[in-house]
């Protein structure tokens, strides 16, 4: 089956809005969507982020049959700066669904990361990219062996997650979380709101108090 590209059912998210969640560290949002949006923790940056930095973008999807990697040129291709390519590669190790030669092309594009449940290499050169950022499950130097199937723009499982063309990717050093298209707007603000609350605890416990009393964790019941 030739590569194959849908049509996505949502809309582009706002560019104002994405913004604003650049705020948001991967560990309030996942808390926030109940546990529903982090994936597999085994995926993970091939570099540590730099502080207060971190992945944030508009998914674009790439579902990849065994050791093919052509919808991850087709999912490059259709992106956009800003955009984040999501490749769903079955979690395989046999072979590495990007490197070098294909993220620097995204990288020139402005596309902001690739994120593959599956394998990359390439990745020393690519590790040194401030601007680039790539999530992986295994680094495998044997490269793919055809480019002829799969699908871009699909709905797609990865890591264990539902995700679809343009809903939110979220990434730092603790991990992946993805927030469903419909779910962008009305998470936001609970969101930025714990953002700030964890900032006035910090200051709270800095000043002495314990955080049984910060956070009201239930009295010891005596024996």
């Amino acid at each position: 089956m030739p590569t194959r590209l849908d049509t996505p059912r949502n809309q582009r998210l706002p560019a104002d809005l994405i913004d604003a969640w650049r705020a948001v560290p991967s560990s309030v949002i996942a808390d926030q969507l109940g546990g529903a949006g982090h994936a597999d923790p085994r995926i993970r940056p091939i570099r540590p982020f730099a502080p207060g930095q971190r992945l944030t973008g508009s998914a674009i999807t790439a579902w990849c049959e065994p050791a093919d990697y052509g919808p991850v040129h087709h999912a490059i291709a259709v992106a956009e700066a800003g955009d984040v390519v999501v490749v769903a590669a079955d979690g395989r190790r046999d072979a590495a669904m990007i490197g070098d030669l294909l993220g620097g092309a995204a990288r020139l594009k402005g596309i902001v990361g690739v994120v593959v449940d599956g394998a990359v290499r390439d990745i020393g050169p690519v590790s040194q990219w401030p601007d680039f950022v790539m999530f992986s499950r295994w680094v495998m130097p044997r490269g793919p062996s055809s480019m002829e199937r799969g699908i871009v723009n699909g709905p797609i499982v990865f890591g264990g997650v539902v995700v679809n063309p343009y809903d939110l990717v979220i990434g730092d050093d603790d991990g992946l979380v993805f927030v469903p298209h419909a779910l962008a707007q009305t998470k936001l603000e609970p969101s930025l709101t714990r953002v700030r609350n964890e900032a006035e605890w910090e200051k709270v416990l800095a000043s002495g108090k314990t955080t049984v009393e910060t956070f009201k964790v239930p009295a010891i019941e005596p024996l």
